[in-house]
């Protein structure tokens, strides 16, 4: 069921959210959603504002108008952030929350990212993609949204161990760049300053975080700065698996028995 930037699954009552990545790169969670819309009701919201205020107040229009608390957070990539900013700022409607393939919590892990991602791929590929970072950081860039979907295709490829091609992994939803740019340059100054760490520990929710071994970005960014900062805090490892659990060969069906014991 589709209404203006949200996506039902299953039946009511809604009380899993997924919370996709990007910034600006709505539907990757769809495979995710289907499945646990046998759970119970799903809801998939698309952010579109460009400031990180915007879209904390633009999902809780969202959840208030369709969720049904108390809620489970499920957050990818940069969702996992949104998710725990979220539940800082309105911690009421949230019962856990759920982090899949979070960025790094400090600075001092990200730094490496980049190279790690442009060493998986080769020749012309990195080259392009190390463009394609350069040009959607600016803007005014034109064909931003091929630009975004190529960057797009080649992350997934430089991030994944063994991934299963399938098209219901394939989103639909057009690329956001003006998002993509405005939030997570606004997102990088948050952790920058520590006021991401500060958020997280406001949040009074039991947090797990599921995180594959090849993921480029650094498993103990997100183990050990949220073990210090959450109280009920789990970390739980993917062998043989990089950012997207749900499209690898070696790690989906852990995957998704671990995620829906945690909904157990």
């Amino acid at each position: 069921m589709r209404e203006k930037n949200l996506k039902k699954y299953g039946d009511g009552p809604f009380n899993i959210v997924v919370i996709h990545g990007g910034p600006g790169a709505p539907g990757e969670m769809r495979p995710v959603a289907k499945r646990l819309a046998s759970e119970g009701g799903v809801l998939e919201p698309f952010q579109t504002a460009t400031s990180i205020e915007e879209q904390v107040d633009e999902l809780m229009v969202i959840l208030g108008d369709h969720g049904n608390p108390p809620l489970t957070l499920v957050g990818y990539s940069w969702g996992a952030w949104l998710s725990i900013i979220f539940s800082a700022i309105y911690p009421a409607p949230v019962k856990r929350i759920i982090l899949v393939g979070s960025p790094p919590f400090k600075e001092k892990y990200a730094s490496g990212i980049k190279e790690t991602r442009l060493k998986r791929l080769e020749g012309e590929e990195r080259e392009e993609a190390d463009r394609l970072m350069k040009n959607l950081s600016q803007p005014g860039v034109e064909n931003k949204k091929a630009d975004l979907t190529r960057l797009a295709e080649l992350s997934r490829k430089a991030d994944s161990f063994d991934p299963i091609h399938s098209f219901d992994d394939l989103s639909d939803e057009e690329v956001q760049p003006e998002v993509y740019r405005r939030v997570w340059g606004e997102a990088r100054e948050v952790r920058e300053s520590g006021e991401l760490l500060e958020l997280a520990e406001l949040v009074k929710s039991p947090v797990v975080a599921i995180h594959g071994d090849y993921d480029p970005h650094p498993a103990e960014g997100v183990k050990e700065p949220l073990s210090e900062a959450v109280e009920d805090f789990k970390f739980i490892l993917l062998k043989d698996c990089g950012h997207t659990p749900w499209i690898e060969r070696k790690a989906k069906n852990k995957f998704y028995v671990i995620f829906e014991g945690l909904l157990g």
